[in-house]
Parts: C-alpha cells; sequence; structure tokens
C-alpha cells in the first residue's frame, strides 16, 4: 500500500541537500521576481479588469446602474485588490513550507471543498451545488482545492521522482487523487472543472517523469468516463448535441453558443469598439462570466480575440521557462501544475465560445466575474513569482 502521510517527509528528505532548502526557504528578500512574467501578468490584469467592466455594461439595460456599480465594485473589491495582496504574501512564502506541509494543505482544501454540501453552508445557484458562504461572500472552494492539488502532487512526485515512472508511485497515486477530487467535484457537478484537475495532473505526471505509455492509457480512460458522463448525464448530453449541432435549437439548449457565434462572427476583424457590444445587453447568457470571450470577439474583433489568445500563450511560455530553471523538483513541477491549470481553463473558456470544443462552464481567468477565481488566480501567480526568485540562470 502507498501511504500519501509520507508525502511531505519524502519530498524533504530527497530534496538536494541542506544548500537547497536553504536557498528556496531563506533569500526571498535577496532576488527580485521575474519581470518578463511579472509584466505579462499586469497586462492580463489591466485588459481583464477593462473587458469586465465594459461586459458589465449589460446590466444597465438587464437590471439597474445600482446593480453595475455593485458589481463592478465587488469585483475590484473582494477579487483584485486581496487578490494582488495575495500575490505579493504568496510571492514571499519560503518556497520548503509549501512542500512540507503540502499534505495538510490538500487535506485543507479536500475539507473546505466538501462544505459545499453541508446544508446552511452550501449554496446551490442553478442546481449546482459549488459555493459556501463566508460572512455573507460566496467563496468557491474548488479554486482552493487546485491549488492544493498541486502542491501536493508536485510534493509527491518530486518525493519519489527516482520512480515516477513505475505505476506504484506515479500513476497510481495520480489516478487516486484524481478519484477523490472527482468524487467532490462531479457531484457537484462541475465537469469542466474536473477536466481542468485532469489535464493538469496528466501534464504533471508526464514532466515528473511518468511514462508515455501509461499516461494514454489514463487519457483513454478519461474518454470513457466522459462517455459514460453523456450517456448518464442528460445535461452533458446536451452539451456533445449542440457542439455538433450549434443550430439546432437556437432559442433552446443551443441559445448560448448561438449567441456567441452570432456576437464573435458580428465583431469582424477589429470589433464595434470598446463599450459597444450589442449582445451583452439582452441576448448573451452570463456576459460577464462564461460568455465573456464573446464580448472580446464582439467588441475588439479577431485581432482583440487574437491578441488575448497571445498573452495567455505568453503566460504560459514564460511560465514554463521559470519551471524549467527552478532550484528543485518540487518548485519546478509545481509551476508546471500553476501554468497548465490556469492556461488550460481559459484556453477551454475561449475555445468553447468558439465552438471548438463543447460548451463550458468554466471562467476565463483573470477576466470573467467571480471574486474567488481571480483571488487565488493571482495567489497561483505569487507562487509562480516566489520561485522567479531561485531561478538559475
Amino acid at each position: 500500500m502507498i501511504s500519501f502521510g509520507t508525502t511531505a517527509r519524502c519530498a524533504y528528505r530527497l530534496s538536494n541537500g541542506n544548500q537547497e532548502v536553504n536557498e528556496t526557504g531563506d533569500n526571498n528578500k535577496m532576488k527580485k521576481v521575474d519581470k518578463i512574467f511579472l509584466i505579462i501578468v499586469g497586462l492580463l490584469v489591466a485588459a481583464g479588469l477593462l473587458i469586465f467592466l465594459s461586459a458589465a455594461m449589460g446590466l444597465l439595460v438587464r437590471e439597474s446602474g445600482a446593480s453595475f456599480g455593485s458589481v463592478a465594485l465587488k469585483q475590484i473589491f473582494f477579487g483584485l485588490l486581496p487578490g494582488l495582496l495575495l500575490l505579493w504574501g504568496a510571492s514571499k512564502i519560503p518556497l520548503i513550507y509549501l512542500r512540507r506541509y503540502a499534505l495538510y494543505i490538500f487535506i485543507f482544501s479536500l475539507v473546505i471543498t466538501a462544505l459545499v454540501f453541508i446544508p446552511g453552508i452550501g449554496v446551490a445557484y442553478k442546481g449546482a451545488h459549488r459555493w459556501i458562504l463566508i460572512f455573507g461572500q460566496s467563496f468557491q472552494p474548488s479554486e482552493l482545492l487546485k491549488i492544493g492539488f498541486v502542491i501536493y502532487f508536485a510534493a509527491w512526485l518530486s518525493g519519489f521522482r527516482v520512480r515516477a515512472a513505475e505505476f506504484k508511485y506515479g500513476l497510481l497515486p495520480l489516478v487516486i487523487l484524481l478519484t477523490i477530487i472527482g468524487v467532490l467535484i462531479l457531484n457537484q457537478p462541475d465537469t469542466d472543472t474536473f477536466l481542468v484537475f485532469f489535464a493538469t495532473g496528466f501534464v504533471m505526471y508526464l514532466a515528473g517523469g511518468g511514462k508515455w505509455r501509461q499516461a494514454i492509457l489514463l487519457f483513454f480512460a478519461a474518454v470513457l468516463l466522459v462517455a459514460v458522463l453523456a450517456f448518464s448525464n442528460n445535461y452533458v448530453m446536451k452539451r456533445f448535441q449542440t457542439f455538433f449541432n450549434p443550430n439546432a435549437d437556437p432559442t433552446g439548449a443551443s441559445y448560448q453558443i448561438h449567441q456567441s457565434l452570432i456576437a464573435i462572427g458580428s465583431g469582424g476583424l477589429t470589433g464595434r469598439g470598446f463599450g459597444q457590444s450589442i449582445r451583452k445587453f439582452s441576448y448573451l447568457p452570463e456576459p460577464m462570466g462564461d460568455s465573456i470571450f464573446a464580448v472580446v470577439g464582439e467588441e475588439f474583433g479577431f485581432v482583440g480575440g487574437a491578441l488575448l489568445v497571445l498573452l495567455f500563450t505568453a503566460f504560459a511560455w514564460r511560465g514554463l521557462w521559470i519551471a524549467n530553471r527552478a532550484p528543485d523538483t518540487f518548485t519546478s513541477l509545481m509551476v508546471v501544475g500553476i501554468v497548465v491549470m490556469i492556461v488550460s481553463q481559459s484556453f477551454i473558456n475561449m475555445a468553447a465560445m468558439l465552438n471548438i470544443i463543447p460548451l463550458s462552464g468554466t471562467a476565463l481567468l483573470f477576466i470573467s466575474k467571480g471574486g474567488t477565481t481571480l483571488l487565488f488566480a493571482l495567489a497561483e501567480v505569487g507562487m509562480i513569482l516566489g520561485v522567479s526568485r531561485h531561478i538559475r540562470k
């Protein structure tokens, strides 16, 4: 049997000696964060705020001017500003502590995520149990679980990095982790978030020394799981039907993707201009949430959408550049996991709005409405910046 409780100790024991511990734990003030990565993140955050404020203008017609103001202030004061504070704080955390307490961080995130099913604590919206209420504010604990998973799996793989290619120490632990997470996430239900977990774990496993043959088997197992979900869950099946024929039910199941494609198509090459989207006022469902990329396409056209894709691509490139130069295996895998998690979720959102993949309910990170997603995305960025203080030149 595998004892997951030994992970943190194994990771610590198998590190590259005391020099590595000191390097990642005590010298934060002596080195600066990676400026290029920080600039890329700054551009994403600035663009995201402008796009969000434009999308929120739809509330002026849908509801009232007061709603627009409250939503905008909530995004700034409960998402952006505390997120920037978390970014700064996370960049200062001694990295050895993250590895040492990886198991406890993961367990804590699991417990918090399970609270969504507790009556009086969990909050349901449109049949989904994905939020808990804290001091009158909704909080999506799966965002915390993402961080816990990445830190823990990075600690596990780094602790057994010479044996990660073995089924017992590589693929099996990943399957167990994804099963535990799947029980919590798929019962919310939140299939899209589970796919983000899967993509992250899949890439981390390969980066940590896993075998391609085993990874391919895991991939086909995931495809089989999606097929089972599609045939057993009418909601998932409708997504696939909408994907293959977006015009089949333009006033029903296909309404969102139909309106999204109209909005993006009407933007043409350069778009209607900032704030000039028509579809956000009374046509697009969730113009500040799932459909916000459609607003980007309508207002900024192909050029604006392509620039946003390039920004996320630059985020991935520089993040992986930092991972490749990280001081040890743990921090390298942690950065890989965070980068894949952020970029995969964002690309899933954009691809869904273009009908490249079935419709998704995931947020476009740094841009969509949701204080929790923005808060934790910036905290994750802070962790990458913390690693960048110690990169090998």
